[in-house]
């Protein structure tokens, strides 16, 4: 009689422990692919001036070559010293960027621009407004080229009497204008770690020990801005 009661939940208790055993369990990636890395055998492109040709040290000491080998991506480096935006300059300088752009290849994953210094240096004579045109074209153009690439800007860093200078109104311009072709920019003179402006800072992390040097890091300077760098263009 008491085995005729405990039946029915015995075989209810069997049913449900043969549904729990069919639903699949947690799903863990395959041997070898526990770390695989989204960005491996992704193109990207850097463009620019010193910052990317990076000055008179290797290329390989710079972040971004740094950024793209760690994440085994196919890296490009179209940086010139001495080079705009806005305008060409003599032939060592190389065209503008809102005109080279064109010559990048064809298919990248992503593209960074890394840009605005010589144009601050040059401002008095380019003129604030010509160099939001130019900026505004290269922008277009890029976007136009890889519709399907993320593209993203990061400014200069920042100077000694930043404030109201010529370096603040081109950092500011970068912002207007990219934020309204919604390309992020990383404000590296605000939001960079990196004391340009202070001397002690510039013997460490900037070539030739920083004397008469605001703009180049070295290799220790690089590996500071490395986390800074990456941590943004992951967020996208």
């Amino acid at each position: 009689m008491r085995i005729k009661h405990l039946l029915p939940s015995l075989l209810l208790f069997l049913a449900t422990g043969a549904a729990v055993a069919q639903s699949p369990g947690p799903r863990f990636p395959e041997p070898g692919q526990q770390h695989a890395d989204p960005l491996r055998g992704k193109r990207i492109g850097v463009i620019g001036d010193s910052y990317v040709r990076n000055h008179q040290e290797p290329v390989e000491n710079t972040w971004h070559y740094k950024f793209a080998r760690k994440h085994g991506m196919e890296y490009y480096n179209y940086g010139i010293n001495g080079n705009c935006v806005s305008v060409s300059r003599e032939s060592y300088y190389g065209e503008a960027m809102y005109l080279r752009y064109k010559e990048m290849r064809d298919s990248l994953d992503y593209i960074v621009v890394i840009a605005g210094h010589n144009d601050a240096s040059l401002l008095d004579t380019i003129g604030i407004e010509r160099y939001k045109e130019k900026l505004a074209i290269l922008c277009e153009g890029l976007i136009e080229k890889y519709p399907t690439a993320k593209i993203f800007f990061f400014t200069c860093w920042t100077q000694k009497n930043f404030v109201g200078s010529n370096f603040q109104k081109v950092v500011d311009a970068t912002l207007e204008v990219c934020g309204a072709h919604s390309i992020p920019v990383l404000d590296s003179a605000r939001r960079g770690n990196i004391f340009a402006q202070n001397d002690r800072f510039r013997q460490i992390y900037f070539q030739n020990q920083g004397r008469g040097d605001r703009a180049h890091l070295n290799a220790r300077g690089h590996d500071r801005f490395l986390p800074c760098a990456e941590a943004f263009l992951l967020q996208y």
